[in-house]
Order: structure tokens, then C-alpha cells, then sequence
């Protein structure tokens, strides 16, 4: 790897780190904080309310900021025609969706969402305000200024929506706490980002971007689709309750995936564009990131599957417990999610949109397949389900890496199969330390210590490779952190 692309790479990932892990651990502490306060049905309701506004958010974005960050030569023109396009798909969007706001408390058979939904969905409207000035900073790779923005609305927007939840706000609180989010990110990027667009909107533009731009849209479109898809069920089907014991084991498995993942989409896809002609390069960087990705995932999501019921009660208190279950099977869902997301990356870092779209509509096909198979078993069997249909998809992700990067299949296991056996055999080690008849708090430091150091142990004794490779990983992160 040359040593501008690895200081890059290097740069990209560890700011896109600090922003990412920084945002979920604030978000992490907010949200325990108002977990105590609120109740399940709070949760619901906003989980309910969550389908529309992230479906609105793809669409509004529509594929075209990663084809701008992927064009090499993007001019103002092209980031001001872009920018009105965001902005007229969200007024309609909001339109839409306000005259919309009594059928979709009559599908949830919750009349409330009327009056919150036509509130919350103002956000679809701040969102277009800072989309192109965020895809600038994506371009530069100057993750910095994007994980400072992030990092300053997140903390205001969760001290006000922590002060209206100890005041007997209840949903209000969350509601509020999204529009403040989303509108500080406004206020942010503006001051960081000196940007204003042309009064110009060239075809020529749309033109150009659409034929990478598309097959993305329907991509992120089915990502968004499909990752509420199961609140839609839930919403609709079960107790407001039950949305929210899943909203908030959805919330903490989302802590460790939805980190992993972001990091990688966010701080691989640039860079891995700008070698996308260099396939041997391309390998390399590829084989590098599963391997690191590999050790740093697999051992965290085993524990938190093992020790989930301690977990839940040490945050949020018993009242979650209900939670436990949907949290372990979430997690065992998305255990390969960040190796399917770095694979996704480098075909569409080489231009294989196309193939990326055909693997998220099979994805999602069998997700409808095993909802249709298993919905009347209850949700604990369709999230059973969802298990079986990400280990699948990850299998078949790894069939087009092979044509792309002429990756072997052998190669591709070996880079992950070392960390993935040694996190599960020490996992099962430490199960039994559930029936310690001990405060959940010291039950929960003891199977953390005991898993922390068998780990170690295992690692350093009978994979000296995968040990240095840890060592490497962790004293280069904290010398970028220290620069």
C-alpha cells in the first residue's frame, strides 16, 4: 500500500472511528438515561415513526452524493443541481407524508401518531440543508470536521431531550431530540462548510450521476426499506410494547453493527475508489480490512451475546428484560454484516453497482421469504430467520468478490475463520458463569474480565500472527488518535 493511500486510509478510518464510535457511545449514554426515565410504548411510538423518516432520508438523497464523492472531477454546478433535486424530493416528500399522517395512525392503530408525526417529519425538510456540505467533507476525507458536527449535535440534542424526559415530556422528548439533532447538523455544517449553491440545475448532471446513482438508490432504498421492516410487522401485528423491546434491542445490536458498518461504507468507499483500477492493490487493501475488521467485531458481538441478559439489566433495568432474546438474535444476525459492507464497497469502488443492487434485492428477497415462512411463529422465530438469510447473503457476497477481486474462496475464510472460532470457544466458556448467585453488576465485571483474558490467553499462545496483528491494529490507532 503507497504511503499516501495508507496515511489516507489510515486517516479516513480513524476519524471516521472517533465520529462514529464517538456519536454511539454519546448516543449510548443518552439513550440508557432516557430508557430509565421513559417507557417502553414511548419507544414504540417513535420506532413506528422511524419507518417513514428513513426511508425519506435515501430517497432524498437518491444515490447522488456518493456519485458525486465517486466523480473525479465534480464542479460547483454539479453539487448546487444536486442540492435543489434534495430539496424539491423532500418538500413533496413532507407534503406527502403530512396528508398521509391519519392513515398511517390508522394502519398502527395509533391515533396519537397524527399530531407527532407532523412534527417529526420536519426533519425531512432540514435534511437537504447540510446533505451536500457533509458529501463535500466525504470527498476530502476530512472526517475530522464531519465527526466534531456530529459529536456537538448529538450531545446537544440528547441534553435537551434528557430534560424534557425528567420533566414528564414522554414521546415529545424523542421527537424533539430528532429535530434538534438534525438541525444543529444544519447549523454545523454551515458554519464549518462555506458553501452556496449556484442558482443553476443542469440535466447534464443528473444525466451523468444517475447511471452510478441508480442501482445505489435502490440499494440504500432496500437497506432502508428492510431495516424496518420488521418494525412495520411488529408495529402493526403486536402490542405498541413489543416495538419497543425491539427498538431498543434493534438500538444496542445497531451499538457494535451499525458502528462497524459506518466506519467501513463511510471511510472505505472514497479510497477504495481511487485505486478501483488497480485490482492487485485492490486485493490487498481488501485482505487487510477483513482480517482487521475481523479481530476488532467477532470478539465483542460473542461477548454480547453471552452476557446479554447482564448487559440489559446493568444499563436499563429489569423492565427491558423482554429485550434480552431480540438483542442476542439481532446479534447473531449481523455478526458478518461489516464483511458483507466492506464487500459491497469494493464493487462499487470498482463500478459494479449493478452487481451490488442484485445482491441486496436476493438479500431481501429471502428476508420476505423467511417473514412469510415464519410470521406466524412469533417474532423471535422470524428474527431466527433473519439469521439464516444474512449468513446466506454474506455467503453469496463472497462468490462475486471472488469473480471481481479473484479472491479464492479458501483465502477468504482463513482471513476471518481464526478470530471467529477463538471469540465462540471462549464465549461458551464463560456461559456458565451466568448461575453465579452474585449482584448483576459483578456478574456482569467478571464474565468481562474472565472473556477479556482467555481471549488474550488463546490468542497469544496458539495465533502469535493474529496477536502482533491486534497489537499493530490497537498502536496504530492510539498514535493517529495522539496525532
Amino acid at each position: 500500500m503507497g504511503d499516501n493511500l495508507k496515511k489516507n486510509m489510515i486517516g479516513a478510518l480513524t476519524w471516521s472511528a472517533v465520529n462514529t464510535f464517538g456519536v454511539q457511545l454519546l448516543q449510548l449514554v443518552i439513550g440508557i438515561i432516557l430508557a430509565r426515565v421513559l417507557m417502553p410504548t414511548d419507544f414504540g411510538i417513535i420506532g413506528i415513526l422511524f419507518i417513514f423518516t428513513s426511508i425519506s432520508i435515501v430517497l432524498i438523497d437518491g444515490g447522488f452524493s456518493q456519485g458525486l464523492i465517486r466523480k473525479k472531477d465534480a464542479t460547483n454546478k454539479d453539487f448546487s443541481t444536486v442540492f435543489f433535486l434534495n430539496l424539491l424530493v423532500s418538500i413533496l416528500l413532507y407534503v406527502l407524508l403530512y396528508i398521509s399522517a391519519p392513515l398511517i395512525a390508522r394502519f398502527f392503530v395509533q391515533p396519537a401518531l397524527v399530531t407527532y408525526s407532523r412534527i417529526l417529519f420536519i426533519i425531512i425538510l432540514i435534511f437537504p440543508f447540510y446533505l451536500i456540505q457533509q458529501a463535500q467533507l466525504f470527498k476530502k476525507l476530512q472526517y475530522k470536521t464531519i465527526a466534531i458536527v456530529n459529536i456537538i449535535s448529538v450531545s446537544v440534542s440528547g441534553t435537551i431531550a434528557i430534560i424534557l424526559a425528567f420533566r414528564g415530556f414522554g414521546v415529545w422528548a424523542l421527537v424533539i431530540q430528532q429535530i434538534c439533532l438534525h438541525s444543529m447538523r444544519w447549523i454545523n455544517y454551515t458554519f464549518f462548510v462555506r458553501w452556496k449553491p449556484l442558482l443553476v440545475f443542469t440535466k447534464s448532471t443528473i444525466k451523468d450521476l444517475w447511471r452510478f446513482s441508480l442501482p445505489v438508490l435502490g440499494q440504500t432504498s432496500l437497506n432502508a426499506l428492510f431495516s424496518q421492516i420488521y418494525f412495520i410487522i411488529i408495529g402493526r401485528f403486536y402490542p405498541i410494547q413489543q416495538v419497543g423491546y425491539f427498538n431498543q434491542a434493534n438500538k444496542y445490536s445497531e451499538t457494535v453493527n451499525y458502528a462497524a458498518q459506518s466506519i467501513l461504507s463511510a471511510g472505505t468507499f472514497p479510497v477504495l475508489s481511487t485505486i478501483q483500477d488497480d485490482k492487485e492493490r485492490l486485493l490487498s487493501v481488501y485482505r487487510k480490512l477483513i482480517t482487521s475488521v475481523s479481530i476488532i467485531t467477532f470478539p465483542f458481538v460473542v461477548f454480547l451475546i453471552v452476557a446479554a441478559e447482564p448487559v440489559v439489566v446493568t444499563l436499563i433495568t429489569e423492565k427491558w428484560l423482554p429485550s434480552v432474546v431480540l438483542l442476542q438474535l439481532l446479534l447473531f444476525a449481523n455478526i458478518f454484516t461489516p464483511m458483507f459492507t466492506i464487500n459491497i464497497s469494493v464493487l462499487n469502488a470498482q463500478g459494479f453497482s449493478n452487481i451490488s443492487l442484485k445482491l441486496e434485492i436476493i438479500k431481501k428477497s429471502l428476508i420476505v421469504i423467511s417473514i412469510l415462512a415464519c410470521f406466524s411463529f412469533g417474532i423471535k422465530t422470524m428474527l431466527t430467520g433473519f439469521v439464516v438469510v444474512n449468513y446466506i447473503a454474506y455467503a453469496i457476497s463472497m462468490v462475486s468478490i471472488k469473480k471481481s477481486l479473484e479472491h479464492f474462496y479458501r483465502h477468504q475464510l482463513r482471513d476471518i475463520l481464526s478470530n471467529l472460532i477463538v471469540s465462540g470457544i471462549v464465549g461458551i466458556a464463560i456461559i456458565p458463569m451466568h448461575m453465579l448467585n452474585i449482584h448483576v453488576i459483578f456478574k456482569l465485571i467478571l464474565m468481562v474480565l474472565s472473556y477479556v483474558g482467555l481471549y488474550a490467553l488463546i490468542i497469544r499462545l496458539f495465533f502469535p500472527l493474529t496477536w502482533h496483528k491486534i497489537l499493530e491494529i490497537f498502536r496504530k490507532e492510539t498514535t493517529e488518535v495522539c496525532d
